[in-house]
């Protein structure tokens, strides 16, 4: 590949696809040898190995190879600065704790951003071997079929995915949330890495998500998918989605979520 220019949605999602199939391999291959050192984060919890540190070097050195002049986020300190206008949020690993305990539910997540927020995005996960992309105004893909969300329009029959925060003072009102939703829905996953279940909303294999204190590069990837593939997307107040708290469903229960998310 070589550098191309600033704001092709669809140049930008190949190269994005491209990186993430490369550092996701780097990482299947890596902890087929064992997660290597691992590192406290936040918490005790939260944590970072030796894997996500190489796979966000070679993540940052293609882009910058790449896209000299772009800005880079990456979860695990990267900040280089730009002049481009795009700015790229990467999560070298997103699921570290299912990597670490050798469980199939991790992602790589690279987003391309600009003002108007992402404009292309690929997720890929390594053991399944599973790239979900998209373009901003081109749809969301996996592979040759384009992603549609599910029609779920019933929410006692909807299949909700969710995630928790490494603080255990969140962890109680999540809890709390938890037991309101229960309930009145078909059943709940927390399947571990929120750009792979953003993903699943895309592919109508999650009728619904949400999450509270995501980081933007948690967020970015996985939420142009999903909108891309028509899931809707608010806070729980129904205002626009913010990273505090996070919404995204089939359009169909999307109030009915609300209803019981809403403080």
């Amino acid at each position: 590949m070589s550098p191309i220019a600033p704001h092709n949605a669809l140049e930008l999602m190949n190269i994005a696809a491209s990186i993430a199939r490369q550092a996701g391999d780097l990482v299947a291959t890596g902890r087929s040898r064992g997660t290597g050192n691992v590192d406290i984060k936040s918490s005790p919890t939260d944590v970072v190995t030796q894997w996500d540190q190489a796979s966000e070097s070679l993540i940052v050195e293609r882009l910058e190879h790449l896209r000299p002049n772009d800005s880079v986020l990456g979860e695990e300190g990267t900040q280089t600065p730009g002049t481009s206008g795009i700015t790229w949020l990467v999560d070298p690993i997103d699921g570290t704790t299912n990597f670490l305990y050798n469980l199939s539910g991790y992602a790589i997540s690279i987003a391309a951003t600009d003002d108007a927020g992402t404009l292309a995005a690929a997720v890929y996960l390594p053991v399944t071997r599973e790239l979900f992309v998209a373009a901003r105004g081109n749809g969301a893909w996996l592979g040759a079929r384009k992603l549609t969300c599910s029609p779920c329009h019933d929410l006692s029959m909807a299949l909700i995915g969710t995630g928790f925060s490494y603080s255990s003072q969140r962890r109680d009102v999540q809890g709390e949330r938890i037991a309101k939703i229960l309930p009145q829905v078909r059943d709940i996953r927390r399947c571990g890495a929120a750009a792979a279940d953003l993903c699943y909303v895309a592919d109508g294999r999650l009728d619904a998500y949400f999450e509270e204190f995501l980081q933007p590069w948690d967020l970015a990837a996985g939420l142009l998918i999903a909108t891309e593939a028509g899931a809707v997307s608010s806070d729980f107040s129904g205002s626009p989605i913010r990273s505090e708290q996070t919404l995204l469903s089939t359009p169909g229960i999307h109030q009915a979520i609300l209803a019981i998310l809403a403080p």
